[in-house]
């Protein structure tokens, strides 16, 4: 080989590999390019459905539902088991199951004052715009909010709006700037003095556009006309629904609530003000808005075929959801901005089918239950008050007397669980020893998980489709109303869509863990995941 052959093949080398540094070097370039998003949009849909979203989306306008279920990500997250709003909003926002939360339900019982209150219930703060007294005190781990928070210093904005205070606060967590909600007595828009940072719009919606003001002249009608209800029987098209909410109804802001309908549109509306007032996408980090709504079927009704109700509910949502994106967008821009949609099981219904369809049906009465339980263990145990309360599905056993008694807890469960097993209309019932050791249900590990166990009672409670489950037992200290609900066997899981500059749509067939979809947005949105978020993200 000659001289020149042999810096000719050095130049030839020396080239390629510059062009190989060179080539290399573009994606890292652009990687390091990509900003962090602006604005994360979360909102969550109380009771979405897959199968009502494909029976509808031919109807809905080309800016809502559409424009997510084609543009975003598109999956199933799985909850384990039935899930009140409260606990699954909060398992959504940690990416942890409620034995770690601390939150398995919107209420807990108070052994002590034997009484049941709300899981947020907090004496040493104040309401605002509320006599409620509330705080993500119970919430033992960190939220999506707080890192997002936390990841802006303090300067980045962080918010919640809901109907509800257990949803408003487990979308906040503990470190946003306010969570708000709407006050069942007195229609004020509330929050709780435990958060800091209350936005001047509060006040001035309270006193220049108060609910009261306007509720007398709000009514729900069908938005479009009968035939644009796909799915609906004629029958039900003869009687198109009509709801007021005069003042005459010392509980209309809670029916008010109770309607979505109308509700969601009122949530929008505050959601949208807030993103305007606050500037929120245009801070110097990444901010947070959270909504809820609610797809509820509405049971405030004659009628109990809510189809017709149902649909215009969600006619009303697309509309809402179209003008919510659109404000965000417009503050944030479409390239900074990341919209996560996540639907929550829906709520168990009050009412029971009409008679006339002869669907076999029962009432099982908490308070006749726990007289019966309490002779059966006195007949084994000796005189006393065994069985202490019923609260959101569990018996409490009275642990004082059985430690005076020198009796065996596990025993006495197993004791009572077998005796209520008997009753008419119970499907099972399982021992707090069974649940935590994975015995209990059709699937026991997801009910382990969903169960926080220094909270929860002694006997786990489970009825028959069709039956009417009555909490008339009234422990000392609670309120004197019974509570109702019919039994029926729901999914436990919802949809999830999201949104993000970048990625690609996609439809992912098979459910995914509910705990997985936080520490993905998450890493969308370049901050850490929950302290508590063991799942891996999702590989979009």
């Amino acid at each position: 080989m000659t001289k020149d052959t042999e810096i000719s093949l050095s130049r030839r080398l020396m080239l390629a590999l510059i062009a190989s540094m060179v080539t290399m070097a573009i994606p890292a370039q652009t990687n390091a390019d990509k900003k962090q998003p602006q604005l994360l949009l979360n909102v969550v849909i109380e009771g979405l459905d897959a199968t009502q979203l494909d029976l509808l989306r031919d109807y809905f306008g080309q800016d809502g539902f559409n424009r997510l279920l084609s543009q975003g990500v598109v999956l199933s997250g799985e909850y384990g088991t039935a899930l009140d709003p409260t606990a699954a909003v909060t398992e959504l926002m940690t990416g942890a199951s409620p034995s770690v939360t601390g939150v398995s339900s919107a209420s807990r019982f108070d052994r002590r004052a034997m009484r049941s209150e709300h899981i947020f219930d907090d004496g040493s703060t104040l309401g605002n715009y509320t006599n409620s007294t509330y705080s993500p005190g119970a919430l033992l781990v960190s939220t999506l909010s707080d890192e997002a928070r936390i990841a802006g210093g303090g300067v980045t904005q962080v918010y919640a709006v809901a109907p509800d205070p257990g949803v408003a606060i487990a979308l906040g967590g503990h470190s946003a700037n306010c969570a708000m909600w709407i006050d069942d007595r007195n229609g004020n828009w509330a929050t709780t003095t435990f958060y800091k940072d209350p936005p001047s719009l509060l006040g001035s919606r309270n006193r220049l556009s108060h609910l009261s003001q306007r509720l007398d002249t709000m009514c729900w009608t069908p938005l479009l006309e009968a035939d644009r209800y796909p799915g609906l029987p004629e029958h039900l098209t003869h009687y198109p629904f009509r709801y007021a909410f005069g003042r005459s109804n010392t509980a209309r802001f809670a029916e008010f609530k109770d309607a979505p309908g109308l509700v969601n549109t009122e949530v929008t509306s505050m959601a949208v003000d807030l993103i305007s007032t606050l500037r929120l996408g245009q801070h110097n980090g990444l901010d947070v808005l959270s909504v809820a709504y609610t797809l509820n079927p509405y049971e405030g009704g004659k009628n109990p075929d809510t189809r017709y109700e149902l649909i215009d509910s969600y006619y009303r949502l697309d509309a809402d959801l179209a003008r919510l994106v659109k404000a965000a967008e417009k503050q944030a821009g479409a390239n900074a901005s990341v919209v996560m949609i996540t639907g929550t099981p829906p709520s168990s219904r009050t009412r029971r089918d009409d008679p006339r369809w002869m669907i076999p049906y029962g009432e099982f009465s908490t308070r006749k239950a726990m007289s019966l339980l309490n002779v059966y263990l006195i007949a084994l145990h000796g005189n006393g008050e065994w069985v202490q309360a019923y609260s959101d599905g569990w018996f409490y056993l009275n642990d004082k007397l059985i430690e005076e008694r020198k009796a065996d807890a596990t025993v006495l469960r197993a004791e009572a669980a077998d005796f209520l097993s008997r009753m008419a209309g119970v499907k099972a019932v399982h021992t707090s020893d069974d649940v935590r050791h994975g015995r209990a249900g059709a699937n026991p590990d997801a009910l382990r998980r969903n169960t926080h166990f220094s909270t929860c009672g002694d006997m786990l409670l489970e009825v028959l489709p069709g039956w009417q489950l009555t909490d008339d037992s009234n422990p000392r200290g609670a309120s004197s109303e019974k509570y109702e609900k019919v039994q029926r066997e729901t999914a436990t899981t919802a949809p999830v869509i999201i949104m993000a500059p970048g990625l690609a749509a996609r439809l992912i067939h098979t459910p995914v863990d509910i705990r997985m979809v936080t520490p993905t947005v998450c890493r969308l949105l370049r901050i850490r995941s929950p302290n508590a978020a063991s799942m891996p993200a999702i590989n979009l």
